[in-house]
């Protein structure tokens, strides 16, 4: 099994900052791609954001120029740095991997918990 744990959201004003983090473990043979996808109250899931292992790194217009997304394959961690903040950012933030385990034949997706960023005055 993969497990992906997530931690650094919470509240925060308008223009402010938020650094996300998620570390995947378990039985990992490779993971291809990590990323964040939001989700907020009466909406779809989209994606924020993803880094392949090759290839160029992923953003949604909506977030461009503000997040950069980063990876240290070393850590099996997925990192969104949040800069200028806006109400309409507030979301559950859920992260992402497609991974093979090591035991394994298909190559899966997995979901981390979520984690709550509230952007609000």
């Amino acid at each position: 099994q993969v497990q992906l744990v997530e931690s650094g959201g919470g509240l925060v004003q308008p223009g402010g900052s938020l650094r996300l983090s998620c570390a995947a473990s378990g039985t990992i043979f490779s993971i291809y791609v990590m990323g964040w996808y939001r989700q907020a109250p009466g909406k779809q899931r989209e994606l924020v954001a993803n880094v392949p292992n090759v290839g160029s790194t992923n953003y949604a217009d909506s977030v461009k120029g503000r997040f950069t997304i980063s990876r240290d394959n070393a850590k099996n961690t997925v990192y969104l740095q949040m800069n200028s903040l806006k109400p309409e950012d507030t979301a559950v933030y859920y992260c992402n991997a497609v991974a093979r385990e090591v035991t394994g034949s298909k190559i899966l997706g997995y979901w981390g918990q979520g984690t709550q960023v509230t952007v609000s005055s």
